[in-house]
């Protein structure tokens, strides 16, 4: 028990007392899985509702077939990050973590919590396999590969254009004053116009898309690593702009109490016709639903906009295959696993069973899955890629500025107060 919490004390500095608790009442507790020297335990956020959770299942119960070999599988959602560093500080993670790079997982490498893989990519042949922007994403600025990126996203804009059609709207906004007369029409016709999580993080990144409608990327990656808007002339017209739209009634009411679960159910349900999703949440929408939807971009600013296009966010920082120290002794058992899962078959498998995007290079376009296959078809002559914001916001800062956010979504909240919100979630993180 010592030895593994000396091994990691930068972690556990990050993790408070009632945290450290179960550690102290009992080790054991903490064990991810059945961990036997001959058995490869993984601990993944590919679970329950989530896109490709049965399809991971599927193909781990197919390795183990193969294979003849143990694999024990622990899952967790959003709190697989504590659990897993929770686990570490006694000795006790899993060897391979499948989890996103965002907040916490981001200082993982640089702690010895997970090693950096960037030697395995040509030893276990996986160089050539993996788009060679998503290996640069997931690398950090000491030239460590964090993880073996595996899914990636493109979060969209869906427009259900038979609602839109039903309130009036002949054409899908391409830009915001656009937007704003057709969500006019929508309330008209007692359809809500934009859906999206106000309480979550799928609110905070439609902000953040917002303000990178009036900044270059550059300027964006300098104002979210900081958190300093009110210095970016442009990220400060970006809020402003925010707060145009909803005091215009652009998102429906009650927003601010709007998870992305819900946000998908009233877009699906036909309460809402507008809605900025994922790819992995498009993948859940029904093909009868599908067929009434058109995915495009966020409508372009019509007045100052530093975009030529509606945007959409794009990024490799989906799940990553993460090797923890107690994986680092079982590299026999580690390697097979990662490769099979980088097979061309096990990838197909995700994209035509699950409508997941990956990051192993591959021809293979959803079928089943036609939001999906619709989003991954944009070019950049449709829409202005702008960046997933997760790897310049440092985890201190990330569940205050998602406070923050929230409040941003309900009225009378101003753009100053919004700047002064966002800005006080950096310095007193």
């Amino acid at each position: 028990m010592t030895d593994g919490i000396s091994r990691r004390t930068l972690i556990g500095a990050g993790l408070g007392a009632g945290i450290l608790a179960p550690i102290l009442a009992g080790c054991s507790a903490l064990t991810p899985a059945s961990s036997g020297p001959g058995t490869l335990s993984v601990h993944t956020q590919l679970s329950g509702a989530v896109a490709g959770a049965q399809t991971f299942t599927d193909v781990v119960a197919a390795y183990r077939r193969r294979t003849d070999r143990k694999v024990a599988l622990l899952s967790n959602g959003s709190d697989l990050p504590i659990v897993f560093e929770t686990s570490s500080l006694a000795g006790k993670e899993a060897d391979v973590a499948i989890v996103n790079m965002v907040g916490r997982t981001l200082s993982w490498t640089g702690e010895d919590a997970t090693i950096d893989v960037s030697r395995y990519l040509d030893e276990w042949d996986l160089r050539d396999k993996i788009i060679p922007e998503a290996l640069e994403e997931w690398t950090d600025d000491q030239g460590r590969l964090r993880a073996f990126p595996f899914t990636r996203t493109n979060w969209p804009v869906s427009y259900n254009t038979a609602l839109l059609e039903e309130a009036g709207v002949s054409e899908i906004p391409t830009t915001s004053d656009a937007l704003i007369a057709a969500a006019d029409r929508l309330r008209s016709a007692g359809i809500g116009p934009v859906t999206v999580g106000g309480s979550d993080w799928s609110g905070q990144k439609l902000l953040m898309q917002v303000i990178q409608g009036f900044v270059s990327q550059d300027e964006a990656a300098e104002v979210f690593s900081t958190g300093r808007i009110s210095e970016s002339a442009g990220a400060v017209r970006g809020v402003e702009h925010f707060v145009e739209l909803r005091d215009a009634g652009v998102f429906v009411d009650s927003v601010q109490g709007f998870t992305s679960d819900s946000e998908l159910t009233q877009f699906t349900t036909r309460k809402a016709a507008i809605v900025p999703a994922m790819s992995s949440a498009l993948a859940l929408v029904s093909k009868e639903r599908a067929k009434e939807v058109t995915v495009g971009g966020w409508p372009v600013p019509s007045k100052d906009a530093a975009i030529a296009h509606p945007s959409v966010i794009k990024s490799y920082n989906g799940h990553g295959i993460w090797i923890s120290e107690n994986g680092r002794a079982k590299l026999d058992l580690v390697k097979p696993f990662v490769q099979y899962l980088y097979s061309s078959a096990v990838t197909s498998e995700f994209i035509l069973d699950s409508g997941r995007d990956m990051s192993r290079i591959t021809d293979t376009v959803s079928r089943d899955f036609p939001l999906v296959a619709q989003a991954s078809k944009l070019t950049d002559d449709q829409v202005t890629p702008v960046m997933l914001p997760d790897l310049l916001v440092p985890d201190s800062a990330y569940e205050p500025m998602i406070r923050a956010t929230s409040l941003a979504y309900g009225s009378g909240t101003s753009a100053e107060r919004i700047i002064d919100l966002f800005e006080r979630a950096y310095t007193a993180a």
